[in-house]
């Protein structure tokens, strides 16, 4: 697949997302919430954490506080001791405070709904955005988390690990209506056949499409 067009690229992740998609057929998003508030407070919980602890803090912390005007309310304290089993508990904290006092000032307690507005809120980058945007508002969101790093690059569609570049150049080649189901495709796939430290490249169905299997 050496110097591959930009066609022949499209073409290629065209098949894989296919193949995915048969193999993940209710591939979404693992974390649990009832509004665009709560999915962006669940994907602050989530760096350097699993889901599933995120869903359990969560399904306490949102009977409590529903919505940003509640959280605002909160001092950084309370709002540690609330999560402080999903680690980084104090820049986390001061994340959700910061982003509870932004919506209620700026945008009446509505989460904004572009990339632009949320990358502004602070502690909020492009990741987590597209989260939001892809899952709480249905707008095409091409998330770069470590699942999509690794498997992007060993796929060959990139040669870097700056997330930046990864969804500028991904963006190019997959059709907008499957930005956001990408992430969660390979997610599912990452977690259940590409592992980090062992793929397993022998039971993997998009194995014919990529350079990188042992």
């Amino acid at each position: 697949m050496k110097d591959e067009s930009t066609n022949q690229k499209k073409s290629r992740i065209t098949d894989i997302i296919k193949i995915l998609k048969e193999e993940y057929p209710n591939s979404s998003c693992s974390l649990k919430y009832e509004s665009p508030f709560q999915l962006l407070v669940a994907t602050i919980l989530s760096a350097q954490c699993t889901d599933e602890r995120v869903n359990k803090v969560t399904s306490v912390l949102f009977e409590k506080y529903s919505n940003a005007e509640s959280f605002r309310k909160l001092s950084n304290e309370q709002i540690e001791k609330e999560i402080f089993s999903t680690g980084f508990y104090r820049n986390k904290a001061k994340s959700i405070k910061n982003i509870s006092e932004e919506i209620c000032e700026k945008y009446d307690g509505i989460v904004p709904k572009t990339l632009e507005s949320l990358v502004k809120l602070r502690g909020v980058g492009r990741k987590t955005a597209n989260v939001v945007l892809g899952n709480a508002f249905n707008i095409p969101g091409l998330v770069v988390d470590t699942h999509v790093i690794r498997i992007a690059n060993l796929l060959k569609f990139v040669i870097t690990k700056n997330a930046v570049v990864i969804e500028r150049e991904l963006s190019k080649i997959i059709e907008k209506k499957e930005w956001t189901n990408f992430g969660h495709l390979c997610i599912d796939h990452g977690r259940a056949v590409c592992i980090a430290r062992k793929p397993n490249c022998v039971k993997c169905g998009i194995s014919n499409y990529c350079p990188s299997k042992i």
